[in-house]
């Protein structure tokens, strides 16, 4: 019993150390410290304790150090984890700063910092002032002054502003000012004619412009690569023009139209009206005629010559009108 209680004590004494020593090095980048010190970077282990306490990866920040001390870049430590605690990308700027010093640009530690916090590659910055960089457009289309339309592709070789990077435009406003740049100067060509035989006159006259002030890029040049004819605008503006003001014709047209029916119908409706009053005005007659038998103002013989009279009138017409019945039926026949 005495052996076999004294091995459970030293196999739980040798687990106990073996997990203590497990949190050590986990806690404290031994490991990492050694590295540190054989590449001749001085770190302290309670500096790496710190870190793990401040929550910061250790890791991140001493490879980066190491990297900048072995290419002979003078940073700190203190200026890495600052930058890490600031979200930024360590590695990204410590390779910025190797790139810039290789290719004999000025770049600081602050300024490269703070263009990688403004969300920009650094890294990829430094490239392009090293190596410029192409942007194509896509066809971008004008119309000269004979009413041509005129497209045109351009290459833009642009080198990146490290100085202009924080709050300067991107590529997308480039390419805007260059397409602005092509529309105005096919728009002030009389003739298209003049722009296909000197496409060149088009990067010139964009280049004096100044288009890269206020973005982080430097234009070095504008070429085109494509010119392209298009529609005849202003031949189809003068049709749809045409169209109309022949649309606009034919609806004056059946406006007057309208009014002359409707100035007919109120003529029609006016005649029917002055022959109602005329019929209002005959069924009085019989009235009046009898209100002046009823006075004496006409006697009854009067009376009689007048209806004798209406009679003589009715059959003269009846005649009158199988009369001309009559000579229209013996009209000779051609």
């Amino acid at each position: 019993m005495m052996i076999s209680g004294s091995l459970i004590g030293i196999v739980v004494i040798a687990v106990v150390a073996i997990i203590v020593l497990s949190v050590f090095f986990t806690f404290v980048p031994v490991a990492l410290w050694i590295s540190a010190i054989s590449a001749g970077v001085r770190v302290s282990i309670f500096t790496l304790v710190g870190m793990r306490l401040r929550r910061v990866i250790p890791s991140r920040v001493v490879n980066p150090l190491i990297k900048a001390h072995k290419a002979g870049v003078d940073v700190s430590i203190n200026q890495l984890e600052s930058h890490y605690l600031a979200g930024g990308n360590v590695d990204r700027v410590v390779n910025a700063l190797i790139a810039a010093q290789r290719a004999n640009i000025e770049l600081t530690f602050e300024r490269a910092a703070a263009i990688d916090l403004a969300g920009r590659d650094v890294l990829q910055a430094v490239q392009m002032s090293v190596n410029p960089k192409v942007i194509e457009t896509p066809f971008i289309a004008g119309v000269a002054m004979n009413g041509i339309e005129v497209k045109a592709k351009a290459r833009i070789t642009v080198r990146a502003n490290i100085d202009r990077l924080v709050g300067g435009a991107g590529e997308e406003t480039i390419v805007a000012r260059v397409g602005e740049g092509i529309v105005s100067t096919i728009g002030s060509s009389v003739d298209h004619a003049k722009v296909l035989e000197n496409p060149d006159l088009i990067s010139q006259t964009v280049l004096t412009k100044g288009l890269d002030s206020g973005t982080a890029f430097e234009i070095l040049s504008i070429d085109i690569a494509d010119v392209d004819i298009g529609k005849n605008i202003g031949a189809e503006l003068q049709t749809e023009q045409a169209q109309a003001d022949k649309n606009i014709a034919q609806a004056k047209a059946e406006e007057r139209r309208a009014m002359a029916v409707a100035s007919e119908q109120e003529m029609s409706a006016k005649v029917v009206e002055m022959r109602s009053k005329v019929v209002e005005a005959e069924a009085e007659v019989p009235l009046a005629m009898a209100e002046a038998l009823r006075t004496g103002n006409i006697g009854v013989m009067d009376y009689m010559n007048y209806k004798n009279l209406q009679a003589d009138t009715g059959m003269r017409d009846s005649i009158g009108k199988i009369s001309g019945s009559g000579d229209q039926d013996q009209k000779p026949k051609n």
